[in-house]
């Protein structure tokens, strides 16, 4: 009976989950231009909708695809190795501020990125007059944007693992002869393959699915991500048009679960596993 409850739960949490999917897929192929058509799924089954996705010229989805990849794979590398940075300096040296650095961090993520926004507009605005280069409507702006809010959070999160590396593997290589550069490229970051892979992931996917900071630094179509041109296929009442903005949310999920299943078997992967070998 145990067991009969366990697989009931386990198929109504899969339906939970598939459902929407199949729906989004099942909207994303329905030509008629409207959701209430796609209520029988799969009723009908075109590609009309893909092709009307890149045949737009005045909404180019195919730009605002390469644009997020370049932004996001950009921003998750860089998160990745910024944050870890930090945190091994926070975790293995001793230095005046060190704590202060810490509760800063901690603080910061408390307030809303949303807050910021005016900020960094007129911040970003300014710096264009002097450095056009990474100002307002350019992916380096925006990428430095996304990490400078994404370095606190996850330097604490990579900082709470590199404590959990001994510290002995750092004093036998130092007895070797090995420097801080080379204990952090060849020792600590391999063994802390797992909450890399974890932190580049989170990095990628919040920075493909935001809006709000995106819609406010770039403003031409072809500069724009996927999260801000999609919005213009359902913004307005009148002309939205859902089945085209299934589709490319569909097509936009896409490097998402690519990505996890790279990544998988180093999420999965454990600290000990990797030390052992």
């Amino acid at each position: 009976m145990a067991l009969a409850g366990r697989y009931l739960i386990a198929v109504v949490t899969t339906v939970i989950a598939v459902f929407p999917i199949l729906y989004i897929v099942s909207a994303s192929l329905n030509p008629f231009g409207s959701l209430v058509n796609a209520n029988s799924l799969f009723a009908s089954v075109e590609l009309t909708n893909y092709i009307d996705l890149f045949s737009n010229p005045v909404q180019p989805y195919g730009a605002w695809f390469v644009n997020s990849l370049v932004i996001g794979l950009t921003t998750a590398a860089g998160t990745v190795l910024l944050g870890a940075l930090a945190a091994y300096a926070f975790s293995r040296m001793r230095f005046s501020g060190r704590r202060f650095g810490l509760t800063a961090i901690l603080l910061i993520q408390m307030f809303p990125q949303l807050l910021g926004v005016v900020a960094i507009f007129l911040l970003m605005n300014a710096i264009s007059d002097v450095f056009p280069a990474i100002g307002l409507d350019t992916q380096a702006g925006l990428i430095l944007v996304y990490l400078g809010g994404a370095l606190g959070v996850n330097t604490y999160l990579l900082y709470g693992f590199f404590n959990t590396v001994p510290t002995s593997i750092d004093e036998a290589a130092k007895l070797d002869g090995a420097g801080h550069a080379r204990i952090f490229f060849g020792i600590v970051l391999r063994l802390s393959a797992p909450i890399l892979a974890v932190v580049g992931l989170l990095s990628f996917i919040s920075t493909m699915s935001e809006f709000v900071v995106a819609s406010v630094l770039l403003t031409e179509p072809a500069h724009q991500t996927l999260a801000v041109g999609l919005f213009q296929f359902v913004s307005q009442q009148t002309s939205a048009n859902w089945p085209i903005f299934a589709a490319g949310a569909v097509l936009a999920a896409l490097p998402v679960v690519v990505l996890f299943f790279i990544l998988q078997k180093y999420i999965i992967g454990g600290l000990t596993a990797g030390a052992v070998k």
